[in-house]
């Protein structure tokens, strides 16, 4: 633990053992691609039915909230990007800003927020896709969706985990040109699903606008509800374009399309979401689809729009795996970098001829796939969350002590009124943080207590050049 307050030094890529070089095969739009792809996913397709069982019709509310947090922390992330244009996204800014132990356990939450992200939209694909398999090839649904309904494992969620692994090994170039057509798929159904819902809105729908309240309170029947207790889940609808930032090192002009990426993606994105919700909550009582697998297909059936339901359904299990891919691919490049600084077996940290980092392409798939085959949607989503909570609040930070330790630094990007930004950013962080479930606060606890044990043993082993 000698070390704990050593910085990282930023070595240029020229400067690497060919190993360890990732190829430079990204343009803007393949980051905007991959920013919208890893955004818009199973927090409006399935976890708006989470969100309104928890918030209401208020769970318009909800979404606006977690969004301008998001918005924040996307500004900063889009600052210390173009500061600090490597791989290894948050992990790799707190490394350079703070200091080693620090920034191990940011990577250490970032390690449990990508699998745990990975693993809850794969399972909510299966939600998707588990009905069409069974029409299609006559499976019964217990059998390939796990645990919770009698079977072994969730059968389609290691399936497309395994599909978008092998995806990746091909190659980055082409997985993120693939990710862009299916994102215009994910698109086009969510413009189909507010055109078909929104003629059908109904005010009344609307009333009691927020009948648990709008802090977080536990009910009656022992389930946390209320406006931020739904804010606090549906944060995970939100986050994404952070896996934009563990692209730079393979982004062909990290100064410009960095924050073109970050940016452009999530603003984009509040806009989709806050029209998707008010369609949905006022097309039918929220109650009718709160806890659904499939809340907006549910809907469009609900409203006698069967072929637009079955249309939905469809493009959600040909379009969700662009979430899938995004946030793999963001796994992949934390634990790639994180094995080459040394604070993970160094041998994973190796790229194939083509430039992509198979071994740890595979060690993700293994560990993602065993948490999507046996865990339940909504406990996956909210652990996530703190540990991308965590990330969000470092990187604030990191921008606020580069403004005071270094305010003449170049900075292609400037995050405009940056106190406010980063300390909303922080505060708003905090907040959703103590909204989360306390089982959930819990389980982060102990999984960052593990990651500090396990730094303090293998502290000898540690590789990276730093300084103090």
């Amino acid at each position: 633990m000698a070390n704990w307050n050593r910085r990282k030094i930023i070595v240029p890529s020229a400067e690497m053992a060919a190993e360890h070089r990732l190829a430079r095969t990204l343009s803007w739009p393949h980051l905007i691609a991959l920013g919208v792809g890893a955004i818009v996913g199973t927090g409006i397709l399935t976890l708006i039915g989470v969100g309104a069982d928890k918030a209401g019709p208020a769970v318009i509310l909800s979404f606006a909230i977690a969004g301008a947090i998001c918005a924040c922390a996307a500004l900063a992330y889009a600052e210390m990007a173009t500061m600090i244009p490597a791989s290894g996204s948050a992990y790799t800014y707190t490394y350079v800003v703070i200091g080693e132990l620090v920034a191990w356990v940011i990577g250490w939450s970032l390690i449990l927020e990508y699998s745990l992200v990975v693993s809850a939209v794969a399972v909510g694909w299966s939600g998707y896709a588990a009905p069409l398999l069974q029409a299609a090839l006559g499976v019964p649904m217990s059998v390939m969706q796990g645990p919770a309904l009698g079977g072994v494992a969730n059968l389609p969620a290691i399936l497309i985990i395994a599909v978008v692994a092998g995806l990746l090994i091909v190659g980055t170039r082409e997985s993120a040109t693939l990710n862009a057509c299916l994102v215009l798929v994910k698109i086009v159904a969510l413009a189909v699903f507010v055109a078909v819902a929104l003629p059908y809105f109904n005010a009344a729908h609307l009333h009691p606008f927020a009948p648990f309240g709008f802090i977080k309170a536990t009910g009656p029947d022992g389930v946390e509800r209320g406006v931020m207790a739904a804010a606090a889940i549906i944060f995970f609808a939100f986050y994404g374009f952070d896996a934009i930032a563990t692209a730079a090192e393979e982004t062909k002009n990290p100064s410009r399309d960095l924050p073109i990426g970050i940016v452009g993606s999530m603003l984009v994105c509040i806009l989709i979401y806050v029209g998707v919700a008010g369609a949905a909550v006022g097309a039918i009582p929220f109650t009718s689809f709160a806890k659904s697998p499939e809340p907006l297909a549910l809907i469009l059936r609900e409203l006698g729009q069967p072929k637009a339901a079955t249309f939905l359904a469809a493009s959600a299990v040909i379009a969700l795996p662009t979430v899938i891919l995004a946030f793999f691919y963001g796994q992949s490049r934390i634990f790639f970098v994180m094995a080459r600084d040394g604070l993970l077996p160094g041998s994973l940290a190796t790229v194939s001829a083509r430039g992509t980092p198979v071994r740890i392409t595979l060690f993700t798939a293994v560990i993602v796939g065993a948490i999507a085959g046996l865990f339940p949607l909504d406990e996956i989503a909210a652990l996530a969350n703190a540990g991308t909570l965590a990330a969000f609040v470092a990187v604030c930070a990191c921008m606020l002590i580069m403004r005071v330790r270094a305010p003449d630094a170049p900075r292609t990007f400037r995050t405009p009124a940056a106190w406010f930004v980063g300390g909303f950013g922080i505060l708003g962080c905090l907040y959703l943080f103590a909204s989360l479930p306390a089982k959930t606060q819990g389980y982060f606890v102990v999984w960052n207590a593990l990651g500090l044990a396990i730094y303090a043993a293998t502290g000898a082993r540690r590789r990276t050049i730093a300084i103090d």
